[in-house]
């Protein structure tokens, strides 16, 4: 199948992949008068009265905003908001179909990086969270940190932080098989964008020790020059011994390769300069850094990618209807790593440890039980890190 020509097709016929559908009947003048005016009025003054009743009194409790600039739009780059917005529909029937959360999409006409949060932080009373979707590096990392100090609902940008989880929970897995440990492997990760800058902060957290970011210039280290503020922070948290080159430089002896960047970037030589039992995940989209079978042909044991037509597909479908469940079923604030670690806990545990193999380290995104696990265990840690509300 084109699947290009026949979605637009199939667009032109939707004329739109959502809607919005009453939850009430109203058939007679008591329906009315009890969803609308004026008996609406008594609901309004209870909010008034005490906010927190807005989730009791409303959809808030289970709506949530996924929100794009139109600047990083999947693979398309900077098309503007409104061509963005068949990818925000798309996110939203993924975020009711899997996780039973309502989503709204809003793609805001501005690249400056106050007016959108100042836009996001006041709309955001409508909403139990913000899905921040598809904006460019390294404004998403300002964007998102600001809304999180003046929002009071969960922000989460799920470029970084859902592909973050699904890549812990593939890596969880994949290191058993290999019986190696997270804290005594190298990681060379290329790309120093939204994921791959979130992917390390989170295989930090969980105790990666050896993590080298490599940009378009080669490895970043402390002291390097010409890098933005994002990258300078990285530098003083990664790659410790300051090992500097390109990735066919500092990709020998590495245990690890997870790639979020470029097609074809990884070489066969290259894999077969890592150490015995290489893992690669070449995530790159269509076309990832290197094909399975070559990766194999040259040691690799377990290949991981983007791509639904290869085994051990990374994809952010697996976490962020979870993770959102999870998040408005206790009322959670915030998204804090200690929920991340558990997702990513939970994804890994989903497979049991006599089914893990090199062609099944990650559970297949068309699950829909996924999301309820990582929505359990998601709640639990927000009740244990005191950021729920119910």
């Amino acid at each position: 199948m084109d699947y290009a020509e026949e979605s637009l097709k199939k667009h032109r016929k939707w004329q739109g992949k959502i809607e919005v559908v009453s939850r009430v009947e109203l058939n007679s003048k008591d329906d009315l008068s009890l969803a609308y005016t004026p008996g609406v009025a008594r609901a309004c003054m209870e909010i008034n009265k005490n906010i927190d009743e807005s989730y009791n009194l409303t959809r808030r409790h289970n709506l949530c905003a996924v929100i794009t600039d139109g600047t990083a739009v999947l693979g398309l780059g900077d098309i503007g908001p409104e061509a963005g917005m068949p990818v925000m529909e798309g996110k939203c029937i993924l975020f009711k179909t899997y996780g039973d959360v309502d989503a709204f999409p809003l793609c805001i006409k501005s690249k400056d990086v106050d007016e959108i949060v100042k836009t996001i932080s006041l709309i955001s009373g409508s909403f139990g969270g913000i899905n921040l979707e598809d904006i460019s590096a390294p404004r998403c990392f300002e964007i998102e940190k600001r809304l999180k100090e003046i929002c009071d609902i969960p922000i989460f940008h799920d470029d970084q932080h859902g592909t973050a989880v699904v890549t812990l929970a593939g890596l969880t897995n994949a290191l058993k098989i290999v019986n190696k440990k997270i804290e005594d492997i190298k990681i060379v990760i290329s790309g120093a964008g939204a994921a791959a800058i979130s992917i390390t902060k989170l295989l930090i957290t969980a105790g990666a020790r050896n993590i080298i970011l490599c940009d378009r210039t080669g490895a970043i280290y402390e002291g390097r020059d010409n890098l933005n503020w994002i990258k300078e922070e990285m530098s003083h948290i990664t790659n410790k011994e300051k090992e500097n080159g390109s990735i066919s430089d500092v990709i020998k002896n590495a245990d690890v390769f997870i790639g979020v960047s470029a097609p074809g970037l990884l070489t066969k030589d290259m894999v077969k300069s890592m150490n015995k039992d290489a893992i690669i995940f070449a995530c790159a989209n269509p076309t990832p850094e290197i094909f399975p079978d070559d990766a194999i042909s040259a040691g690799a044991r377990i290949v991981a990618t983007g791509r639904s037509d290869f085994p051990n597909q990374i994809n952010n479908l697996l976490a962020f209807p979870g993770i959102f469940r999870g998040t408005f079923d206790v009322r959670a604030r915030d998204i804090n790593e200690e929920m991340k670690l558990a997702a990513a806990s939970a994804l890994a545990s989903y497979i049991p440890d006599s089914e893990i193999s090199e062609v099944n380290i990650i559970p297949s995104p068309l699950d829909k039980n996924v999301a309820s696990v990582v929505a359990r265990a998601v709640s639990d840690a927000a009740i244990k890190t005191k950021v729920a509300r119910i």
